[in-house]
């Protein structure tokens, strides 16, 4: 039934490759057979790193590319003179055509500018938001924008709060997803000017579910499922929520083996407490999608393992049968008549 879904994957970024990079892409063309995985770099490695694993050659082709673009490189540089990296060639598949997706683990900066100036933004899309799922009590929610445009303006939030709807419905299944803006207080009158003059703009949207301001300590009680703000508030909500996240689990890992009571207590809640912290896990939501633009770029964590590559690639799969840019080029456009 469905068609073939393309990813072109960068190969050679972030500080994991080309190892958990190509072990991610293999076992998602193996979890999928609707999935075929363009691997983007230098050849003899990407190949040395193939043979230890069996899966359908029709599912996973080689792409050489001679170059790679660090991560401390200026990115606008990068992309510009570095025309045989593995990320440039990659993003090229997908403007060509040949590919749906791209995915990588390499260069922000970098995978911001060639999303932009390769792959190119949709028609009435001002600037496109890279936007993570982040876990809550009730599930996912998604936090837009986390850093793409640090300066943006009220007209870019609504955008956001409209291209993260289309989302959360299409994709997550959430049936009208309640939106809110990020901001110091509960009230309409609190915030900064940008959060004062857009909440209004989002209040007077009739396509959108929003139920005003959300303070940071709600986020993770999952009270919206599309959070809005720019990408320099974002950035600072996701790295705190990971680094939070990551030395609660470490603190109760030592806790729990500090006495031989203590031991046994822990032997007795590992399988509740492995489950709940599953929930908690970034990992599994694969990486965040640059939205707005031509094709699907998806900006994985730089030190990524094979599990987030692996559902990168498959998220690929239902942003292309849900045509997610058709229904965000509609919401757009509708928003502007």
């Amino acid at each position: 039934m469905s068609e073939m879904v393309k990813v072109a994957v960068d190969a050679m970024g972030g500080d994991n490759a080309p190892v958990e990079i190509v072990k991610g892409a293999v076992e998602a063309a193996n979890e999928n057979e609707h999935v075929k995985v363009f691997l983007v770099g230098e050849e003899k490695r990407v190949r040395e790193e193939l043979k230890k694993y069996s899966y359908r050659p029709e599912q996973v082709e080689t792409v050489h590319a001679a170059e790679i673009i660090e991560t401390a490189e200026p990115p606008v540089m990068a992309i510009r003179k570095k025309k045989d990296s593995s990320m440039v060639k990659a993003l090229q598949l997908v403007k060509n055509g040949e590919c749906d997706a791209f995915v990588s683990a390499g260069s922000s900066g970098a995978v911001l500018v060639g999303g932009q100036v390769i792959v190119g933004r949709l028609k009435g899309v001002e600037r496109p938001p890279l936007a993570p799922l982040i876990p809550t009590e009730k599930g996912a929610a998604l936090l837009i924008d986390c850093g793409a445009n640090v300066d943006a303006r009220p007209s870019h939030l609504v955008q956001f709060a409209k291209m993260g709807s289309v989302y959360m419905e299409s994709v997550m299944g959430v049936k009208n997803p309640r939106v809110a803006i990020v901001n110091i207080g509960a009230e309409e009158e609190k915030g900064n000017a940008l959060v004062k003059e857009t909440f209004p703009l989002l209040k007077a949207c009739p396509d959108l579910h929003f139920i005003g301001s959300i303070e940071a300590r709600d986020i993770p009680a999952g009270y919206a499922d599309v959070v809005v703000c720019e990408a320099f508030v974002g950035n600072v909500i996701l790295k705190l929520y990971e680094g939070v996240g990551g030395t609660l689990i470490h603190m109760v890992k030592a806790g729990m083996m500090t006495s031989l009571r203590s031991k046994i207590g822990a032997l007795l809640v590992k399988p509740a407490l492995k489950e709940t912290l599953k929930a908690f896990d970034l990992e599994q939501y694969g990486g965040a999608p640059l939205l707005g633009l031509k094709g699907l770029v998806v900006k994985t964590h730089g030190s990524s393992k094979a599990v987030e590559i692996k559902n990168s690639v498959l998220q690929c799969v239902t942003f292309k049968e849900q045509k997610i840019n058709d229904k965000i080029k509609e919401k757009i456009t509708l928003g502007d008549e």
